[in-house]
């Protein structure tokens, strides 16, 4: 099966810019879409019948998370149902015969870290809360996860070493997660990959110069890993200031 996640940015400015083409060319199984900006129906989308999954923030043109799949879930939530978290359209879980399917929008914690409080309790609430799906059955996490994990994540660590996205405390959970029973794809098949990044500031051309961060992510199960075939940052992919991760799995 193939997954693909991606922050768009606001989708209906990336409708402008090639999105029904490359939804058209990868045809994955499931697209995982991040900061939608919008709500169902304010766009006319042409997805070949696809089912399409849709958590809005309250706030108008703000976050929001979608799928869009040719597979019927079994169930569906939206949000993780716990205050004060599930006000901002930030996750979506489908569930099927063999896994869960997370999407997920992590909060940023913002010039001068002014949310990384709320981060970090967002962080704990979610790690226990895929952490109850994955004593059902194996769970596929992917988003825009708002965190370069390691050093090699980032083009420049030193210089943004306690911004957000790359404080001690942000990392420092990653870490918790992935030691909590779950294998970060792309790093299990590509364990030195440099410049494998997701995203890139619209500012100094980042982007040209490959200035990135690879913040966007399929985390999986600890014993889905085996099954990975592959994990890539489809970063040829335009249209928004991140680009599309993949995952294909044998699920």
């Amino acid at each position: 099966m193939k997954f693909i996640s991606w922050n768009v940015n606001g989708l209906r400015a990336c409708l402008k810019k090639g999105f029904l083409d490359f939804y058209q060319q990868e045809k994955p199984d499931f697209l995982c879409l991040q900061e939608t900006k919008m709500s169902q129906g304010q766009a006319e989308l042409e997805l070949d019948g696809a089912l399409e999954f849709w958590n809005s923030a309250e706030k108008k043109g703000y976050s929001g998370t979608a799928i869009f799949t040719p597979h019927a879930p079994l169930d569906t939530a939206y949000g993780m149902d716990r205050e004060p978290h599930d006000h901002e359209g930030r996750l979506i879980t489908l569930e099927y015969e063999a896994f869960y399917l997370v999407c997920c929008y992590t909060p940023n914690s913002q010039n001068g870290l002014a949310r990384l409080d709320y981060r970090m309790e967002w962080e704990d609430e979610l790690r226990d809360y895929l952490l109850s799906l994955d004593k059902t059955k194996p769970v596929i996490y992917c988003g825009d996860l708002n965190v370069a994990h390691q050093e090699i994540d980032l083009k420049n660590p030193k210089t943004n070493r306690n911004n957000a996205g790359f404080t001690d405390q942000e990392r420092e959970k990653m870490t918790v997660l992935l030691s909590s029973g779950f294998t970060d794809s792309f790093r299990h098949l590509h364990p030195d990959a440099e410049g494998a990044y997701s995203w890139w500031s619209y500012r100094f051309h980042a982007r040209e110069k490959n200035a990135g961060w690879r913040i966007d992510y399929f985390i999986v199960s600890d014993r889905l890993k085996d099954k990975i075939v592959r994990a890539e940052i489809l970063s040829q992919i335009e249209g928004s200031d991140h680009c599309p991760v993949l995952l294909e799995l044998e699920v």
